[in-house]
Protein backbone atom coordinates (compact mmCIF):
# COMPACT_ATOMS: atom_id res chain seq x y z
CA UNK A 1 0.00 0.00 0.00
CA UNK A 2 1.44 3.36 -1.03
CA UNK A 3 1.22 6.28 1.39
CA UNK A 4 1.59 8.88 -1.35
CA UNK A 5 -0.95 11.61 -0.62
CA UNK A 6 -2.65 9.49 2.05
CA UNK A 7 -1.56 11.51 5.12
CA UNK A 8 -0.54 15.01 6.16
CA UNK A 9 1.56 16.47 8.97
CA UNK A 10 -0.78 18.96 10.61
CA UNK A 11 1.02 19.85 13.83
CA UNK A 12 4.56 20.09 15.17
CA UNK A 13 6.20 21.31 18.35
CA UNK A 14 9.77 21.44 19.64
CA UNK A 15 10.33 21.87 23.37
CA UNK A 16 12.32 25.07 24.00
CA UNK A 17 14.32 23.64 26.90
CA UNK A 18 17.80 22.22 26.51
CA UNK A 19 18.22 21.58 30.23
CA UNK A 20 15.08 20.24 31.90
CA UNK A 21 16.00 20.32 35.56
CA UNK A 22 13.08 19.27 37.75
CA UNK A 23 10.86 18.26 34.82
CA UNK A 24 9.96 14.54 34.62
CA UNK A 25 10.27 12.86 31.24
CA UNK A 26 6.54 12.09 31.18
CA UNK A 27 5.82 15.80 31.62
CA UNK A 28 8.11 16.65 28.70
CA UNK A 29 6.11 14.19 26.57
CA UNK A 30 2.89 15.88 27.71
CA UNK A 31 4.16 19.38 27.00
CA UNK A 32 5.29 18.58 23.46
CA UNK A 33 2.04 16.71 22.79
CA UNK A 34 0.05 19.74 23.91
CA UNK A 35 2.14 22.04 21.74
CA UNK A 36 1.80 19.93 18.59
CA UNK A 37 -1.96 19.51 19.01
CA UNK A 38 -2.41 23.23 19.54
CA UNK A 39 -0.30 23.91 16.46
CA UNK A 40 -2.62 21.67 14.46
CA UNK A 41 -5.77 23.15 15.96
CA UNK A 42 -6.76 19.82 17.51
CA UNK A 43 -7.34 18.52 21.03
CA UNK A 44 -6.46 15.42 23.02
CA UNK A 45 -9.96 14.13 22.33
CA UNK A 46 -9.27 14.10 18.59
CA UNK A 47 -6.31 11.71 18.91
CA UNK A 48 -7.11 8.09 18.08
CA UNK A 49 -3.56 6.75 17.63
CA UNK A 50 -0.37 7.14 19.64
CA UNK A 51 3.23 6.43 18.66
CA UNK A 52 6.29 6.38 20.91
CA UNK A 53 9.68 4.67 21.20
CA UNK A 54 12.02 3.56 23.98
CA UNK A 55 12.30 7.06 25.42
CA UNK A 56 8.72 6.83 26.74
CA UNK A 57 8.77 5.92 30.45
CA UNK A 58 7.09 3.00 32.17
CA UNK A 59 5.24 0.65 29.84
CA UNK A 60 5.64 3.00 26.91
CA UNK A 61 2.38 3.58 25.07
CA UNK A 62 0.36 2.01 27.88
CA UNK A 63 1.77 4.36 30.50
CA UNK A 64 1.76 7.43 28.27
CA UNK A 65 -1.79 6.96 26.97
CA UNK A 66 -2.91 6.88 30.60
CA UNK A 67 -0.80 9.91 31.55
CA UNK A 68 -1.92 11.95 28.53
CA UNK A 69 -5.57 10.95 28.84
CA UNK A 70 -5.72 9.44 25.36
CA UNK A 71 -8.50 7.16 24.12
CA UNK A 72 -6.81 5.41 21.21
CA UNK A 73 -7.61 2.55 18.87
CA UNK A 74 -4.13 2.17 17.40
CA UNK A 75 -0.65 2.22 18.97
CA UNK A 76 2.88 1.69 17.67
CA UNK A 77 6.03 1.46 19.78
CA UNK A 78 8.54 0.66 17.03
CA UNK A 79 12.08 1.16 18.34
CA UNK A 80 14.89 1.91 15.89
CA UNK A 81 16.81 4.45 17.96
CA UNK A 82 17.02 7.95 16.56
CA UNK A 83 15.26 6.97 13.34
CA UNK A 84 12.16 5.77 15.26
CA UNK A 85 10.17 8.96 14.78
CA UNK A 86 10.53 9.01 11.00
CA UNK A 87 9.45 5.36 11.02
CA UNK A 88 6.48 6.43 13.15
CA UNK A 89 5.44 9.05 10.59
CA UNK A 90 5.55 6.36 7.90
CA UNK A 91 3.63 3.87 10.05
CA UNK A 92 1.07 6.53 10.98
CA UNK A 93 0.51 7.26 7.29
CA UNK A 94 0.11 3.52 6.61
CA UNK A 95 -2.38 3.17 9.47
CA UNK A 96 -4.37 6.17 8.25
CA UNK A 97 -4.39 4.81 4.69
CA UNK A 98 -5.65 1.46 6.03
CA UNK A 99 -8.45 3.13 8.00
CA UNK A 100 -7.01 2.24 11.41
CA UNK A 101 -6.95 5.84 12.64
CA UNK A 102 -7.40 9.45 11.58
CA UNK A 103 -5.27 11.52 14.00
CA UNK A 104 -1.92 10.11 15.12
CA UNK A 105 0.22 11.70 17.82
CA UNK A 106 3.97 10.99 17.94
CA UNK A 107 6.08 12.15 20.90
CA UNK A 108 9.74 12.17 21.96
CA UNK A 109 11.33 13.36 25.19
CA UNK A 110 14.69 12.83 26.85
CA UNK A 111 16.90 14.06 29.67
CA UNK A 112 20.49 12.93 29.03
CA UNK A 113 21.84 16.16 30.55
CA UNK A 114 19.91 16.18 33.81
CA UNK A 115 18.99 12.71 34.85
CA UNK A 116 17.86 10.56 31.95
CA UNK A 117 19.81 8.00 29.96
CA UNK A 118 23.39 9.00 29.29
CA UNK A 119 24.96 8.93 25.83
CA UNK A 120 26.00 5.52 24.59
CA UNK A 121 24.61 2.06 25.16
CA UNK A 122 22.20 2.03 28.11
CA UNK A 123 22.17 -0.85 30.59
CA UNK A 124 19.87 -3.63 29.38
CA UNK A 125 17.82 -6.01 31.46
CA UNK A 126 18.73 -8.82 29.06
CA UNK A 127 22.00 -8.90 27.16
CA UNK A 128 21.64 -8.51 23.39
CA UNK A 129 23.08 -11.36 21.33
CA UNK A 130 26.03 -9.27 20.19
CA UNK A 131 27.25 -8.46 23.72
CA UNK A 132 29.60 -11.44 24.34
CA UNK A 133 31.33 -10.83 21.01
CA UNK A 134 31.62 -7.05 20.99
CA UNK A 135 31.64 -5.70 24.54
CA UNK A 136 35.15 -7.05 25.30
CA UNK A 137 36.44 -4.68 22.61
CA UNK A 138 34.79 -1.68 24.31
CA UNK A 139 32.67 -0.22 21.50
CA UNK A 140 31.35 3.29 22.14
CA UNK A 141 29.37 5.83 20.19
CA UNK A 142 32.54 7.76 19.45
CA UNK A 143 34.81 5.00 18.27
CA UNK A 144 32.33 3.22 16.00
CA UNK A 145 31.57 6.46 14.15
CA UNK A 146 35.28 7.24 14.03
CA UNK A 147 35.80 3.89 12.30
CA UNK A 148 33.42 4.97 9.55
CA UNK A 149 35.17 8.32 9.20
CA UNK A 150 38.62 6.73 8.98
CA UNK A 151 37.41 4.15 6.45
CA UNK A 152 35.86 6.88 4.30
CA UNK A 153 39.09 8.86 4.40
CA UNK A 154 41.09 5.77 3.45
CA UNK A 155 38.82 4.76 0.58
CA UNK A 156 37.99 8.15 -0.91
CA UNK A 157 40.55 10.67 0.31
CA UNK A 158 38.02 12.56 2.43
CA UNK A 159 39.74 15.12 4.66
CA UNK A 160 39.07 16.49 8.16
CA UNK A 161 38.62 19.91 6.57
CA UNK A 162 35.82 18.61 4.35
CA UNK A 163 34.03 17.09 7.35
CA UNK A 164 34.49 20.40 9.17
CA UNK A 165 32.43 22.22 6.54
CA UNK A 166 29.37 20.33 7.78
CA UNK A 167 29.78 21.80 11.28
CA UNK A 168 30.46 25.21 9.76
CA UNK A 169 27.17 25.08 7.83
CA UNK A 170 25.23 24.00 10.92
CA UNK A 171 26.73 26.87 12.92
CA UNK A 172 25.76 29.42 10.26
CA UNK A 173 22.17 28.27 10.69
CA UNK A 174 22.22 27.95 14.49
CA UNK A 175 23.17 31.60 14.97
CA UNK A 176 19.58 32.47 14.04
CA UNK A 177 17.98 29.98 16.46
CA UNK A 178 17.51 31.48 19.95
CA UNK A 179 17.15 28.01 21.49
CA UNK A 180 20.29 26.49 19.94
CA UNK A 181 22.94 25.31 22.38
CA UNK A 182 25.83 26.44 20.16
CA UNK A 183 25.04 29.72 18.40
CA UNK A 184 28.56 30.89 17.63
CA UNK A 185 29.61 30.61 14.00
CA UNK A 186 32.72 28.45 13.66
CA UNK A 187 35.33 28.08 10.94
CA UNK A 188 36.97 25.05 9.40
CA UNK A 189 40.08 25.89 11.42
CA UNK A 190 38.03 25.95 14.64
CA UNK A 191 36.76 22.44 13.97
CA UNK A 192 40.05 20.80 12.97
CA UNK A 193 41.90 22.51 15.83
CA UNK A 194 39.40 21.34 18.45
CA UNK A 195 40.58 18.34 20.51
CA UNK A 196 40.56 14.87 18.98
CA UNK A 197 37.97 12.70 20.75
CA UNK A 198 38.27 9.54 18.63
CA UNK A 199 40.66 9.72 15.70
CA UNK A 200 39.90 11.22 13.20
CA UNK A 201 36.88 12.95 14.81
CA UNK A 202 37.32 16.21 16.70
CA UNK A 203 35.13 17.53 19.48
CA UNK A 204 33.38 19.91 17.07
CA UNK A 205 32.62 16.99 14.74
CA UNK A 206 30.24 15.74 17.44
CA UNK A 207 26.65 16.68 18.22
CA UNK A 208 25.51 18.39 21.39
CA UNK A 209 23.80 16.49 24.21
CA UNK A 210 20.54 18.09 25.30
CA UNK A 211 17.33 17.55 27.20
CA UNK A 212 14.08 18.31 25.45
CA UNK A 213 11.72 16.71 23.00
CA UNK A 214 9.26 17.17 20.21
CA UNK A 215 5.97 15.96 18.79
CA UNK A 216 4.25 15.52 15.45
CA UNK A 217 0.58 15.11 14.54
CA UNK A 218 -0.18 13.10 11.39
CA UNK A 219 -3.74 13.26 10.06
CA UNK A 220 -6.00 11.89 7.35
CA UNK A 221 -6.61 14.06 4.25
CA UNK A 222 -10.15 14.98 5.30
CA UNK A 223 -8.87 16.20 8.68
CA UNK A 224 -6.13 18.25 7.03
CA UNK A 225 -8.66 19.83 4.68
CA UNK A 226 -10.72 21.03 7.64
CA UNK A 227 -7.81 22.57 9.53
CA UNK A 228 -6.59 26.12 9.08
CA UNK A 229 -2.94 25.11 8.80
CA UNK A 230 -0.46 24.94 5.90
CA UNK A 231 -0.73 21.54 4.28
CA UNK A 232 2.34 19.28 4.28
CA UNK A 233 1.69 15.98 2.52
CA UNK A 234 3.62 12.71 2.65
CA UNK A 235 4.90 11.63 -0.77
CA UNK A 236 7.05 8.64 0.07
CA UNK A 237 8.88 6.83 2.83
CA UNK A 238 11.42 4.08 3.27
CA UNK A 239 12.89 2.05 6.13
CA UNK A 240 15.91 -0.22 6.31
CA UNK A 241 18.21 -1.94 8.79
CA UNK A 242 21.91 -2.63 8.26
CA UNK A 243 23.78 -4.94 10.61
CA UNK A 244 27.04 -6.86 10.83
CA UNK A 245 26.05 -9.25 8.03
CA UNK A 246 27.81 -12.18 9.62
CA UNK A 247 31.09 -10.28 9.80
CA UNK A 248 31.00 -9.07 6.19
CA UNK A 249 30.15 -5.50 7.15
CA UNK A 250 31.08 -2.70 4.75
CA UNK A 251 31.70 0.56 6.62
CA UNK A 252 31.52 2.71 3.51
CA UNK A 253 27.72 3.00 3.35
CA UNK A 254 24.66 3.14 5.59
CA UNK A 255 21.16 1.69 5.46
CA UNK A 256 20.10 5.04 4.02
CA UNK A 257 21.16 3.62 0.66
CA UNK A 258 18.11 1.34 0.84
CA UNK A 259 15.59 3.49 2.75
CA UNK A 260 16.10 6.51 0.47
CA UNK A 261 15.76 4.40 -2.68
CA UNK A 262 12.39 3.12 -1.42
CA UNK A 263 11.21 6.62 -0.54
CA UNK A 264 12.14 8.10 -3.92
CA UNK A 265 10.51 5.21 -5.76
CA UNK A 266 7.26 5.71 -3.86
CA UNK A 267 7.34 9.49 -4.25
CA UNK A 268 8.12 9.27 -7.97
CA UNK A 269 10.82 11.94 -7.84
CA UNK A 270 14.65 12.13 -7.82
CA UNK A 271 17.20 13.55 -5.36
CA UNK A 272 17.67 16.51 -7.72
CA UNK A 273 14.06 17.54 -7.01
CA UNK A 274 14.72 18.07 -3.29
CA UNK A 275 14.92 21.74 -2.23
CA UNK A 276 15.89 21.14 1.42
CA UNK A 277 17.21 18.19 3.44
CA UNK A 278 16.98 17.49 7.18
CA UNK A 279 19.77 14.97 7.79
CA UNK A 280 20.63 13.14 10.98
CA UNK A 281 23.82 14.70 12.32
CA UNK A 282 25.11 12.84 15.35
CA UNK A 283 28.56 13.40 13.83
CA UNK A 284 29.80 15.14 10.72
CA UNK A 285 30.59 11.78 9.11
CA UNK A 286 26.93 10.77 9.58
CA UNK A 287 25.83 13.66 7.36
CA UNK A 288 28.47 13.05 4.71
CA UNK A 289 27.60 9.37 4.34
CA UNK A 290 23.87 10.11 4.19
CA UNK A 291 24.38 12.68 1.44
CA UNK A 292 26.07 10.00 -0.66
CA UNK A 293 23.72 7.17 0.23
CA UNK A 294 20.56 9.20 -0.41
CA UNK A 295 21.89 10.06 -3.85
CA UNK A 296 22.75 13.76 -3.67
CA UNK A 297 26.20 12.90 -5.01
CA UNK A 298 28.22 9.87 -6.06
CA UNK A 299 29.76 7.59 -3.42
CA UNK A 300 33.11 9.00 -2.42
CA UNK A 301 32.28 12.52 -3.59
CA UNK A 302 30.65 13.63 -0.33
CA UNK A 303 33.73 15.48 0.88
CA UNK A 304 33.82 17.66 -2.21
CA UNK A 305 30.05 18.09 -2.14
CA UNK A 306 29.87 19.53 1.38
CA UNK A 307 32.91 21.82 1.05
CA UNK A 308 32.91 25.59 0.56
CA UNK A 309 29.50 26.22 2.11
CA UNK A 310 27.43 23.99 -0.18
CA UNK A 311 25.11 23.10 2.74
CA UNK A 312 24.49 26.69 3.86
CA UNK A 313 21.03 28.08 3.13
CA UNK A 314 21.13 30.88 0.56
CA UNK A 315 24.63 29.91 -0.54
CA UNK A 316 24.85 26.21 -1.33
CA UNK A 317 22.96 23.79 -3.56
CA UNK A 318 21.61 21.65 -0.72
CA UNK A 319 20.56 23.62 2.38
CA UNK A 320 20.48 21.29 5.39
CA UNK A 321 19.47 21.43 9.06
CA UNK A 322 18.53 25.08 9.09
CA UNK A 323 17.73 24.98 12.83
CA UNK A 324 21.38 24.11 13.57
CA UNK A 325 20.63 20.40 13.81
CA UNK A 326 22.13 18.04 16.33
CA UNK A 327 25.56 19.51 15.73
CA UNK A 328 24.57 22.91 17.14
CA UNK A 329 20.89 23.11 18.19
CA UNK A 330 19.77 20.05 20.15
CA UNK A 331 19.84 16.26 20.26
CA UNK A 332 17.21 15.32 22.84
CA UNK A 333 17.64 11.93 24.41
CA UNK A 334 20.27 11.09 21.76
CA UNK A 335 17.37 10.65 19.34
CA UNK A 336 17.64 13.39 16.77
CA UNK A 337 15.23 11.99 14.18
CA UNK A 338 12.27 13.87 15.62
CA UNK A 339 13.94 17.24 15.17
CA UNK A 340 14.59 16.44 11.52
CA UNK A 341 10.85 16.08 10.93
CA UNK A 342 10.10 19.32 12.77
CA UNK A 343 12.48 21.46 10.72
CA UNK A 344 11.49 19.95 7.39
CA UNK A 345 7.86 20.86 8.15
CA UNK A 346 8.89 24.41 9.11
CA UNK A 347 10.70 24.79 5.80
CA UNK A 348 7.78 23.50 3.76
CA UNK A 349 5.39 25.78 5.64
CA UNK A 350 7.70 28.76 5.13
CA UNK A 351 8.05 29.09 8.92
CA UNK A 352 11.83 28.71 9.26
CA UNK A 353 13.82 31.75 10.35
CA UNK A 354 13.83 34.29 7.49
CA UNK A 355 17.62 34.21 7.35
CA UNK A 356 17.62 30.48 6.55
CA UNK A 357 14.24 29.92 4.89
CA UNK A 358 14.76 28.19 1.55
CA UNK A 359 13.07 30.00 -1.33
CA UNK A 360 10.27 28.15 -3.08
CA UNK A 361 10.69 25.17 -0.76
CA UNK A 362 7.94 22.89 -2.05
CA UNK A 363 9.58 19.43 -1.84
CA UNK A 364 11.90 18.37 0.97
CA UNK A 365 13.41 15.32 2.63
CA UNK A 366 14.00 14.18 6.20
CA UNK A 367 16.33 11.31 6.99
CA UNK A 368 17.14 9.64 10.31
CA UNK A 369 19.70 7.14 11.55
CA UNK A 370 19.27 5.11 14.73
CA UNK A 371 21.71 2.86 16.53
CA UNK A 372 25.42 2.86 15.68
CA UNK A 373 26.45 3.70 12.14
CA UNK A 374 29.55 1.51 12.29
CA UNK A 375 27.73 -1.63 13.40
CA UNK A 376 23.92 -2.15 13.46
CA UNK A 377 21.59 0.71 12.72
CA UNK A 378 18.25 1.65 11.23
CA UNK A 379 17.57 4.31 8.62
CA UNK A 380 14.33 5.99 7.67
CA UNK A 381 13.61 8.49 4.90
CA UNK A 382 10.58 10.74 4.41
CA UNK A 383 9.78 12.83 1.34
CA UNK A 384 7.20 15.56 1.81
CA UNK A 385 5.64 18.34 -0.21
CA UNK A 386 3.79 21.58 0.40
CA UNK A 387 0.33 21.53 -1.13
Amino acid sequence: MSIQGKAYIAGIYEHPTRKAEGIPIAQLHAEVAKGALEDAGLSVGDVDAYFCAGDAPGLGALSMADYLGLEVRHVDTTETGGSSYLVHVNHAAQAIAAGKCRVALITLAGKPRTGGAQPGRAPMAMQPPDAPFELPFKPSVLNVYAMCARRHMHDYGTTPEQLAWIKVAASHHAQHNPHAMLREVVTVADVVNSPIVADPLHRLDCCVVSDGGGAVVVVAPEIAAALKRPKVRLLGAGEAIKHMQGGQVDLSFSAGKWSAAKAFEEAGIRPADIKYASLYDSFTITVLMQIEDIGFCEKGQGGRFVADGNLISGIGKLPFNTDGGGLCNNHPGNRGGMTKVLEVVRQLRGEAHPAVQVKNCNVALAHGTGGFLGIRHGSATLILERV
